[in-house]
């Protein structure tokens, strides 16, 4: 039996963040010229660990180690679910991409002051104590705080 219902996509996030200064990884995006950390679609065949890691090299050229997970985030008006995860960098080398216009280490900060809050929080609460968050959102703005 097939359903008429429309059906969620699963993306993830990596919140890549340097030991030694606690910046954070973040990209303009050539699509829509927001800044956001890295992330994007899984794919079947992977794991949400596994695309983290290809989505951050992929965007940014750093090869990223997952700590933990620290949010699931559901865009309301799209049906995108991301999965947030706190990484750490592990080597490759700091480029832009086919997506990303730009690509740099910020404080956080100033990374959260560039990305959309529905972006921003990701930062927020990776870098906590607590979690995983729940948050839904509009693609922009979160929707319940």
């Amino acid at each position: 039996m097939t359903s008429e219902m429309p059906r969620h996509s699963v993306s993830v996030t990596g919140v890549v963040v340097r030991p030694e200064d606690g910046k954070v990884l973040v990209i303009k995006r050539t699509d829509d010229g927001r800044w956001v950390p890295p992330g994007g679609v899984l794919e079947l065949n992977e794991t949400p660990e596994q695309c983290v890691v290809r989505e951050v090299r992929e965007e940014t050229g750093v090869e990223a180690k997952p700590i933990r997970l620290t949010g699931v985030y559901k865009n309301m008006k799209l049906g995108v679910v991301s999965l947030a995860f706190l990484c750490e960098p592990v080597g490759g080398e700091l480029r832009t991409s086919d997506e990303s216009t730009a690509a740099t280490w910020l404080t956080p900060d100033d990374a959260v002051a560039r990305c959309p809050e529905a972006r921003g929080v990701r930062i927020i609460d990776a870098l906590s104590e607590n979690g995983p968050h729940v948050r839904p959102h509009d693609g922009s703005s979160i929707l319940q705080k």
